[in-house]
């Protein structure tokens, strides 16, 4: 069943660093404390890591666990393990890799702004965030320059590539982290700020909250869309899968906290509103870092911070598609790259367009601009439908020996998360996504 010719990352410690990149990304820098200011603090926190241990983790190690059972892409993973010859479980396959690059369309438009803010940091002088957006050439080039940087570490393939630029990059980012957390904790007004994060109104929890929650946790946790299958398939048979899960999950949580830590004390310190908005990072952070000693070099780390985790999580969107046709169309490597780089291009521009006044008209989906298009649709529908899908596989579908056999490496270990995992990714994951997906659509209020 296993493909055991594909090339597999050289350590442990390498593969986690990657689907750790994989999973953090602008989801928990960018996103998440935007989320979290504009849905009520500590309540939507709450319900966030209720939704990541009980959702996201058994998710997450179904999804690393087919990958290493085959050794496939997606599409070949599903096809081999799935009970019948002529199955349509090899289908969500392409609709996962289809999601990651409608998601790459919007993210490389914010990963473009950030290049953009750290140059412009660096020269100490940040552009007007709504000026900026809405011009034509700016995101356009950065957006552009992101997918090329990209592409360049994507063409040294797994081990010179992703493995080589993870074992930097994350732990370069988990540095700036905590050097920006130290910094935001010794403001005179910490405590209002980690209140706000730590202290939950039950109150103000309610069904948006709830989806906004859930949906926040498939885009951070990354689950659902199989470039966690991906990267699973380059994971050593010994790998301890519980362990790996696990790990990637806390630390995953840990930065979108960490992320809150940097932004909510300083909001309160000089008098920002937390729920600001999808500009928070880029129109609150720098007017706040300006006001701070050593404001220039702790706004500079900021943006840095965010190109890394931008980057990180896009070598893994962009790795499934390339995957899939290397393997099931038998694209050669380079070749793969150049299409599936340059479909991110298409898809970044239309996004980066719906910004720009005189285009927006064009460039919109039933009344929203095609990036918040692609931002609700794969949020709230494509994410959690492919994580319900995914997870009546690894529940109904795939032979329980097989699992059993992956998470106890083969009889080795006690597999003492074994039960809990099939009850929650067999009843409680399904119907919770199931009624939550149903209320993202209006249908249950």
């Amino acid at each position: 069943m296993a493909d055991n010719s594909r090339a597999l990352f050289v350590t442990r410690l390498g593969g986690i660093a990657a689907a750790v990149g994989s999973a953090v990304g602008l989801g928990n820098i960018w996103r998440f404390p935007y989320e979290t200011g504009q849905n009520g603090g500590a309540a939507f926190i709450l319900i966030y890591i209720i939704c990541v241990l009980f959702l996201g983790t058994p998710l997450m190690l179904a999804e690393l666990t087919l990958g290493r059972l085959t050794h496939r892409n997606p599409v070949g993973a599903y096809r081999a393990l799935s009970s019948k010859s002529k199955s349509l479980w090899p289908l969500l396959g392409f609709v996962g890799a289809s999601t990651m690059l409608l998601i790459v369309g919007f993210y490389s438009v914010v990963a473009g702004w950030t290049l953009s803010y750290s140059v412009g940091a660096i020269a100490d002088n940040i552009p007007q965030f709504n000026e900026y957006s809405q011009s034509f050439g700016g995101p356009i080039a950065w957006l552009t320059i992101f997918i090329v940087l990209n592409a360049a570490i994507l063409l040294g393939g797994v081990q010179k590539g992703i493995e080589r630029a993870s074992n930097i990059l994350v732990p370069f980012l988990g540095v700036i982290l905590i050097l920006l957390c130290i910094n935001s904790l010794l403001l005179p007004k910490a405590a209002d700020g980690l209140r706000f994060l730590f202290s939950p109104d039950f109150s103000k929890i309610n069904s948006s909250i709830v989806v906004s929650a859930l949906g926040q946790s498939f885009f951070s946790v990354s689950v659902g869309i199989s470039c966690l299958l991906t990267y699973g398939s380059y994971l050593g048979d010994q790998t301890k899968m519980g362990k790996t899960a696990i790990s990637i999950t806390l630390l995953d949580t840990l930065i979108a906290i960490l992320a809150g830590i940097i932004i909510f004390p300083a909001c309160y310190q000089f008098g920002v509103e937390p729920g600001a908005g999808p500009g928070l990072a880029f129109i609150t952070i720098p007017e706040v870092f300006n006001m701070m000693p050593g404001g220039y070099w702790l706004c500079v780390a900021f943006f840095i911070l965010l190109v890394v985790a931008a980057l990180t999580s896009t070598l893994s969107m962009f790795e499934t598609p390339i995957t899939i046709l290397q393997e099931e169309f038998h694209v050669k490597r380079r070749t793969a790259v150049v299409i599936v780089c340059l479909i991110g291009e298409v898809l970044g521009l239309m996004c980066a367009m719906s910004f720009v006044p005189q285009y927006a008209e064009t460039f919109s989906i039933f009344g929203y601009s095609v990036f918040d298009a692609f931002d609700k649709f794969t949020a709230n529908i494509l994410m959690p439908g492919c994580g319900l899908l995914m997870s009546l596989f690894a529940g109904w579908v795939v032979d329980k020996k097989l699992l059993y056999k992956a998470f106890s490496n083969n009889g080795k270990e006690t597999a003492w998360f074994y039960n809990a995992f099939m009850f929650l990714v067999r009843f409680v994951a399904p119907i919770s996504i199931f009624l939550i997906f149903l209320s993202g659509l209006g249908i249950l209020s």
